[in-house]
């Protein structure tokens, strides 16, 4: 299956389309891979950034909230994230978001939320061997496993870089 994120353009007149099932803003949607049944597989969220599946084949998005209210999600299907009816952020203006509550019958609630935010911008689940602790684990922002189980990171400075994150190799020893 193909899984789509669509955001809710980041417009507020445009929010309340995130919560109704004839719009694919703000959308979870899953598609065959034959392209047939594009189909709406959860509602109300705000801005996607990054999807991953784990090693169950659960499904975990991190979105962009408002001010104070980036989320990481646990993806089921037919269930509402209550954008724009539940926020934990406020508007970017300091105002808050209107008639938003940060908790709402009939909608889920984050896994995790950030405040303040992260900005997020990917999502990998660890499932290499350079680091067996880790095995398991979400990681979120520019970064990548790499085929040798190191983790590769990207900062965001103006001079960006790419780092390659792996075990310090002690004196006398291989890998």
């Amino acid at each position: 299956m193909l899984f789509i994120t669509t955001g809710d353009r980041s417009d507020a007149p445009m929010r309340k389309y995130a919560q109704r099932r004839d719009s694919h803003l703000g959308k979870v949607l899953r598609v065959r891979p034959d392209g047939r049944d594009l189909e709406v597989w959860t509602l109300g969220h705000r801005n996607t950034q990054a999807m991953a599946f784990d090693p169950e084949g659960r499904l975990w998005i991190v979105e962009h909230g408002t001010k104070g209210g980036d989320e990481l999600n646990l993806i089921g299907k037919g269930k509402n994230y209550g954008w724009p009816l539940v926020a934990y952020g406020e508007e970017y203006s300091g105002k808050p978001i209107p008639n938003a509550v940060t908790a709402k019958p009939g909608t889920e609630q984050p896994v995790y939320y950030w405040d303040p935010v992260i900005a997020p911008s990917g999502a990998q689940f660890y499932t290499g061997d350079a680091f067996p602790a880790w095995r398991g684990n979400l990681f979120v922002g520019d970064v990548r496993e790499g085929s040798d189980g190191a983790l590769y990171v990207v900062t965001d400075e103006r001079n960006g870089e790419l780092w390659k994150l792996a075990p310090r190799q002690r004196w006398g020893t291989t890998q």
